[in-house]
């Protein structure tokens, strides 16, 4: 068995991904008169029509898929563009908690902002910027498969992502129909990716002490 993955290897990789992906969730952004309340649903939707078929296409290959690194990779790549959706939704800017927004729906893995800001500094066998390409020619399809790339270094802790119903995956595991149980377990994905973003960032909100106004 495998040694656990470090904070250092994890943080390392999330950073470039949160990097990767911040571009996208730029252009992708919402109409501004949709209300507050269907915004972080607007992300899971829209994300899920523009790359969740991206996301199943592994499952084309049934059971099989199952032995590949692509169905997590790819999966937990189209994801972490949601998580960054719904955390800009929230005004968060600071890479410290977007990376650790990133572990703990992708990894289930409890990584606080305090822990991952020191690790944030480049370290040795980091990915060179020049493997991520230039912002501007990182299209939806090319920036899915930059972040798999990544990810691959971490596939063994990406079974904790989101999944989608019992049902589906169950589809997905057969030869070529299971393309269309995959794409409905990824779209369930990323809403489940989207509400569980949402409520972490909803939790940290009511943890925070306000000032007091007597002050």
């Amino acid at each position: 068995m495998a040694p656990p993955l470090s904070d250092a290897v994890v943080v390392d990789v999330l950073r470039r991904v949160d990097r990767l992906t911040a571009p996208l969730v730029r252009r992708l952004g919402r109409p501004p008169e949709l209300p507050q309340a269907e915004r972080e649903q607007w992300w899971a939707d829209r994300v899920s029509r523009v790359a969740a078929g991206v996301s199943a296409v592994p499952r084309f290959a049934g059971k099989l898929a199952d032995l590949l690194p692509l169905q997590n990779t790819v999966g937990s790549a189209v994801q972490a563009v949601v998580v960054g959706g719904v955390a800009s939704e929230h005004g968060v800017e600071d890479e410290a908690e977007r990376v650790s927004l990133l572990a703990q729906v992708l990894l289930d893995r409890d990584l606080p902002a305090e822990r991952v800001r020191p690790l944030l500094q480049r370290a040795p066998g980091a990915y060179a910027d020049e493997v991520l390409g230039d912002e501007e020619d990182r299209g939806v399809g090319r920036t899915v498969w930059r972040v798999a790339r990544l990810l691959g270094r971490i596939d063994d802790t990406l079974d904790a992502r989101p999944k989608g119903r019992l049902r589906h995956r169950a589809l997905s595991n057969l030869p070529v129909v299971g393309t269309l149980g995959g794409y409905a377990a990824e779209r369930e994905g990323l809403r489940r990716a989207a509400a569980e973003t949402a409520a972490l960032l909803a939790g940290r909100a009511a943890r925070t002490p306000t000032a007091d106004p007597a002050q």
